[in-house]
């Protein structure tokens, strides 16, 4: 006796849906990195749960944690010299730096890729004034995989004051978009 069953067209068209990181990552052309997709996520301030804790060192051999940041708003961004879209935001990261950090808002790179001498290539290239976490061993992209995928370069976390995770942005950070969630969480 042989049993026949059908499934839903629905249910086997949502199998199939496209998945624009899965195209990335099957496409094979070389990139080395998987473009987020520039989507913005944002935590409501009850929804946000415990701080993130993270530890790292700095290029320069400074010990950084997150407990550090207790008090201020702090902007993570992921990235690495060789990303095309992490060359294009690097301005605009500059300025807003500039324009928050005076405001009590702390910005750290984190470079999941480079070595000390091409760090510090792109960083004198674009002006960057804050300083990078040295993260060729995974440490602090491990300790952020619940918001940060680890092939999704560049990507962008705002915490709040209390060291929580207000907002996300996976891709290139839009400046306006970004300005916006920094101001955000310098208001609450």
């Amino acid at each position: 006796m042989v049993l026949a069953f059908s499934l839903p067209v629905s249910l086997v068209a949502s199998c199939a849906a496209e998945d624009p990181l899965a195209q990335q990552a099957a496409a094979g052309d070389g990139k080395n990195y998987i473009a987020g997709d520039g989507s913005v996520t944002e935590y409501a301030e009850a929804d946000r749960g415990e701080p993130v804790d993270v530890t790292g060192s700095l290029f320069d051999g400074t010990s950084v944690s997150s407990s550090d940041w207790s008090g201020q708003v702090t902007v993570l961004n992921f990235w690495y010299a060789s990303c095309a879209p992490c060359r294009e935001e690097a301005p605009d990261l500059v300025a807003l730096h500039d324009e928050y950090g005076p405001q009590g808002a702390a910005f750290y790179g984190v470079n999941i890729r480079d070595e000390q001498a091409t760090a510090e290539a792109f960083e004198r290239t674009f002006g960057i004034p804050y300083e990078s976490f040295n993260d060729k061993d995974g440490g602090v992209l491990l300790d952020m995989t619940q918001y940060v995928p680890p092939q999704a370069v560049p990507t962008t976390i705002v915490l709040d004051r209390e060291g929580r995770v207000s907002a996300r942005i996976l891709g290139l950070a839009d400046r306006g978009t970004l300005k916006a969630l920094i101001s955000d969480a310098l208001a609450e």
